[in-house]
């Protein structure tokens, strides 16, 4: 069994927190793209790590008892992280490996006492917003181009850059370039969409697939497996 509990944060670099309470024998966890990192600690070892933008799906197997992370909003976690986003795409990164070894030392003993699961999110929370580290300022602009489905060269005019500059700066922010991060944005959409019930047909058409086929291909590719198994 898994219990996933997910708090929206207002703060403007973090999405949410969110832990996971697994029990012994659970089945792997399915991670599919959609376009966030998350710095997570696992209470019972006390493993601090990072999982970085994917660009598939990771299937992952996570020892039993709790896990708390919090996720980046699209496009800053460099500002939590210190580092481009390019830098953990596809990686689970021990968290040490990023930041200093005593502020890592700290935040465990912190966490390690906090009273509840909500209090040690609130600890996460804090220790990853108070780095501070610079993020693109036009990363939600460019995202919210990317996610109209507006073609690279649209993209970069608007914002006045070269198609290269484009590309450099995306990947940075989000650890993929302006294509690949229009798939996984219109993936992470679709997939939303199938989880409020509505039809596939009906979800390819509002996202942006060109049919219901295309759809499926996107998912195979990026998930592994068909939207049904998915969700």
């Amino acid at each position: 069994m898994t219990e996933y509990v997910e708090r929206r944060s207002a703060h403007e670099v973090l999405a949410c927190t969110w832990s996971r309470t697994l029990s012994a024998g659970a089945p792997a966890i399915h991670v599919v793209p959609d376009a966030c990192a998350d710095v997570m600690w696992h209470r019972e070892s006390g493993l601090l790590y990072v999982a970085g933008p994917d660009t598939y799906a990771h299937p992952t197997s996570i020892p039993s008892g709790v896990l708390v992370g919090a996720r980046f909003r699209p496009g800053r976690a460099p500002a939590g992280l210190g580092v481009p986003a390019s830098a953990v795409r596809d990686e689970r990164v021990d968290l040490s490996r990023l930041w200093p070894g005593w502020r890592v030392r700290r935040l465990s003993e912190e966490l390690a006492a906090a009273p509840s699961v909500l209090a040690a999110e609130q600890v996460l929370a804090s220790a990853v917003a108070a780095i501070g580290a610079e993020w693109d300022p036009a990363a939600p602009r460019l995202l919210e181009l990317v996610a109209r489905g507006e073609r690279v060269a649209a993209v970069a005019d608007a914002l006045g850059w070269s198609e290269r500059q484009l590309h450099r700066r995306s990947l940075a922010a989000f650890g993929y370039g302006p294509k690949v991060l229009q798939r996984v944005v219109r993936f992470d959409r679709a997939v939303r969409a199938a989880r409020r019930g509505t039809g596939l047909a009906s979800v390819a058409h509002t996202v942006g697939y060109a049919d219901q086929a295309h759809l499926a291909r996107e998912v195979r590719a990026l998930a592994g497996v068909p939207m049904t198994a998915l969700l």
